[in-house]
């Protein structure tokens, strides 16, 4: 919508750093980024949603608003949100402090980043992809894009937190052009995961 590039344009006027882009994300790169979600993805956190591109195709894959924890930094985006999808949860709050949410009753099926990690010091990408990890169940994924030629969390953080990093696809059609990657946990840890949950469920014995 024009009414959101303006909102958008003004934003990155005010603070270019943590906006990034002088444009909303299009709709190639939200159909990329969403692709893998559908309704049995269960709840999602978005960070950084600005005005609510990514967040109007997941309701178009099935998740419900209710599902939807969007945390977004920007007052006027925030309000925004709020007005847009009144049925989802929309926190103001820095991304950095995604680990201290709550989520009493199911684990995170995934998280949809538009944050600008690239513009971010290490430590707080680290903050951020350490949070959102605290929250999602084992072979669930952090979805990020970037305008950069490559992933834009640097290896050496990626192998601190034992993640890996998938290239997703890229769309030209998106201002400016865009690359979506798959961030997960490496199968290694998921397996000790998974053995550790197992050995600690209590032992069974026949009757």
């Amino acid at each position: 919508m024009q009414s959101d590039f303006w909102m958008f344009f003004r934003s990155w006027m005010a603070a270019p750093l943590r906006v990034a882009a002088i444009a909303p994300s299009g709709n190639a790169l939200a159909r990329i980024i969403t692709q893998d979600i559908t309704s049995e993805t269960g709840r999602v956190i978005e960070l950084g949603p600005g005005t609510g591109v990514f967040t109007a195709k997941l309701l178009e894959r099935g998740v419900r608003p209710e599902d939807l924890t969007l945390v977004e930094y920007g007052e006027n985006f925030a309000r925004h949100l709020e007005a847009r999808y009144p049925g989802a949860r929309v926190l103001r709050m820095d991304a950095a402090c995604v680990g201290e949410l709550e989520f009493r009753d199911a684990p995170v099926g995934a998280v949809i980043s538009g944050l600008p990690l690239l513009s971010m010091p290490d430590q707080k990408v680290i903050a951020i992809l350490d949070g959102a990890f605290a929250h999602l169940r084992p072979g669930a994924a952090f979805y990020q894009f970037t305008y950069g030629p490559r992933c834009p969390v640097a290896r050496p953080i990626l192998e601190g937190l034992d993640l890996a990093a998938t290239y997703v696809g890229r769309t030209m059609l998106n201002v400016p052009p865009a690359s979506v990657y798959r961030i997960s946990r490496r199968q290694s840890r998921t397996m000790k995961t998974a053995a550790f949950n197992s050995a600690r469920e209590p032992s069974r014995t026949n009757a």
